[in-house]
């Protein structure tokens, strides 16, 4: 397997955990306060904003040639680096 391939793999897995954590903080959302409540799909739409953005940056991965392939990744990294940080702030938030 390329180390493309398997790159591509590791963040799809990646991804894959995100949206479990992204669904469970949806559905604490539904049992909190209202404010609390409204702050927290706040931070949900924009961590899947996110999290959209990483995977259009995945698919141009997967179809990039060689001499850009390290170009993307670099953009893959920043995006997954970005999304993890805000997924961290909001379930800190909530467990607060």
């Amino acid at each position: 397997m390329s180390s493309q391939a398997a790159y591509k793999l590791k963040v799809e897995a990646e991804i894959e955990l995100a949206q479990a954590k992204l669904a469970e903080l949806k559905a604490h959302a539904k049992n909190t306060a209202a404010d609390a409540r409204i702050k927290l799909e706040g931070m949900i739409y924009d961590l899947e904003r996110m999290l959209d953005g990483t995977k259009t940056k995945l698919r141009e991965l997967g179809t990039s040639g060689e001499g850009a392939w390290d170009e993307l990744k670099d953009g893959v990294d920043v995006a997954w680096s970005e999304f993890s940080k805000g997924l961290g702030k909001a379930a800190a938030k909530f467990r607060n």
